[in-house]
């Protein structure tokens, strides 16, 4: 399964927004934010469509997949 990068905090610094003012325009709290931008928990579809409205920015330019090609036993060959 592939893992999904996050520049939340990257993309939010950008927008000068705190972690305060960012979750007040998503209606979640501050804590929530923080959690996500250390990547302790990944925000469902809704809110992660949220936090790109709230930063005027596509899903993409925050939540991305990590698509480096495996290595190991269970890569299968063309």
């Amino acid at each position: 399964m592939a893992k999904v990068k996050n520049r939340l905090r990257e993309v939010r610094m950008k927008a000068v927004l705190s972690q305060g003012e960012l979750a007040k325009r998503v209606g979640v709290h501050q804590t929530v934010l923080s959690q996500i931008e250390k990547r302790q928990t990944s925000p469902g579809v809704g809110l992660a469509l949220e936090l790109a409205r709230a930063l005027h920015v596509y899903v993409e330019d925050i939540f991305l997949l990590d698509l480096e090609p495996k290595t190991g036993p269970d890569k299968q060959s063309a």
